[in-house]
C-alpha cells in the first residue's frame, strides 16, 4: 500500500472533479500552486507606441498600475530513493505520487509502479523540518546561514522505498546534482545515461501508420487542454501534459514540461490504462521523445516545433510526432 502524505504538512492530490467531460485536478489549499505577490504594470494607454519606436516626449502618456499578480510556485523536490538522496527536481508540489512513478520509470529504475513499495511525502516547513533531512550534508558552523537560505524556497522530500532488485539501479544511475526547472537532464552525469540505449523498443514499434491522430480530434483536444489549465491561466508560466481517456481529458501541469509528462506516465502506470497520444504546450525536446518511447505512447503532439534531434530518434524508435498544434493546423513529423 502506497503511503499517503504526511498530513501535517500537506494534502495529496487525490479527488478529481468531472465538469463538462473535462477531467480537473482538485488541488488542496495546503499545496498551491500559485501565490498571489504585488506587482506593478507600466504602459501606455493608446497604442501609438505598438511599433518599436518610443516617443520621448510622451512618457506622461505611461500608465501605471499596481495590482496582485497571480506567481506560479517552483518547489525543490528532493527525492530519497532506499535512504540514498538521488535527485532534486525544481517542480510544480502537485501529483507527487504520479510524479515519483514517472521520474522513476523515466531514469530506468522501475518498470512497473508495484515496485515502488512505499513512499511519503514531507514539506519543510521550519528549522527543525530542515535539520531533520539536511543534518548530515550541512557543518554545525555553518547550519544557521544554511537554513535561513532554504526558508526562501518551497522544499519537499519524497521519500521511496522501491524492491530489493530496483536498489542495485539506483546506485549505478545515482544523480550528483539538482535538475533545473527547464531542462530534462541536467545533472546527469553521464552520455549512457543522457543519450540512453533504447533498441529494445525497436521490437515493439506502435503502428503509427494506422493510429495518426486526426485533425479534427486534435483540434477538440487542444481546446479542451485550453479551457482546463487553471494554473498557466492563472500565472502564464507552466506546461501541461495531456491525454484522453474514456472520453475524458486527463491533464497533468508543472512548471517544467519533462515533469509534466513524468506526471502523465506515473498516472499511466498506476492506473494500466492505454492511451492513444499525448499533447504537450511546450516544444518537443530530445528528452520528452526518450520518456515516450519507454512508456510506448504511440502519438506525440506538441504546441510547438520539435527539435531535429527529436524527429530522429522518434522515426528511428516508432514514435509518432507532431506539432505547431494551434488554430487550424498541426504538422506531422514523423509516421507519414
Amino acid at each position: 500500500m502506497i503511503a499517503e502524505y504526511n498530513s501535517q504538512y500537506s494534502a495529496p492530490y487525490s479527488h478529481e472533479l468531472l465538469t463538462d467531460d473535462v477531467l480537473v485536478p482538485v488541488e488542496s489549499l495546503a499545496t498551491p500552486l500559485a501565490r498571489n505577490h504585488v506587482a506593478q504594470k507600466h504602459y501606455y494607454l493608446s497604442n501609438k507606441h505598438s511599433q518599436n519606436v518610443i516617443d520621448t516626449d510622451s512618457v506622461d502618456d505611461i500608465h501605471i498600475d499596481s495590482k496582485s499578480a497571480s506567481l506560479a510556485v517552483e518547489a525543490a523536490i528532493s527525492i530519497i530513493i532506499n535512504g540514498i538522496h538521488y535527485a532534486v527536481l525544481m517542480a510544480s508540489p502537485s501529483q507527487l505520487d504520479y510524479l515519483a512513478i514517472g521520474f522513476l520509470f523515466s531514469e530506468g529504475l522501475i518498470q512497473h509502479s508495484y515496485e515502488l513499495l512505499d513512499w511519503e511525502v514531507t514539506q519543510l516547513t521550519d528549522r527543525a523540518s530542515f535539520k531533520k533531512f539536511t543534518e548530515d550534508s550541512i557543518d554545525e558552523a555553518n547550519a544557521s546561514i544554511a537554513f535561513d537560505q532554504l526558508l526562501d524556497y518551497d522544499v519537499y522530500i519524497v521519500e521511496l522505498v522501491l524492491s530489493q532488485r530496483c536498489h542495485q539501479r539506483i546506485q549505478a544511475q545515482k544523480r550528483q546534482l539538482a535538475g533545473r526547472t527547464g531542462c530534462g537532464m541536467c545533472g546527469i552525469t553521464g552520455l549512457t545515461q543522457a543519450l540512453p540505449d533504447l533498441s529494445s523498443y525497436l521490437e515493439h514499434k506502435p503502428p503509427m501508420m494506422t493510429t495518426k491522430p486526426g485533425l479534427d480530434s486534435l483540434l477538440k483536444m487542444r481546446a479542451k487542454v485550453d479551457a482546463s489549465q487553471h494554473t498557466h491561466q492563472l500565472t502564464g508560466a507552466v506546461h501541461a501534459a495531456a491525454t484522453m481517456h474514456d472520453e475524458h481529458l486527463y491533464l497533468f501541469e508543472d512548471v517544467g514540461r519533462h515533469n509534466a509528462l513524468d506526471k502523465l506516465i506515473g498516472w499511466k502506470l498506476r492506473h494500466k490504462v492505454d492511451v492513444e497520444y499525448v499533447i504537450m504546450t511546450s516544444r518537443l525536446s530530445i528528452e520528452l521523445v526518450q520518456k515516450s518511447i519507454r512508456i510506448q505512447i504511440p502519438w506525440l503532439v506538441g504546441m510547438s516545433a520539435p527539435t531535429s534531434t527529436a524527429v530522429r530518434v522518434a522515426q528511428r524508435y516508432g514514435l509518432g510526432l507532431a506539432g505547431f498544434l494551434r488554430d487550424d493546423r498541426v504538422t506531422y513529423y514523423s509516421g507519414v
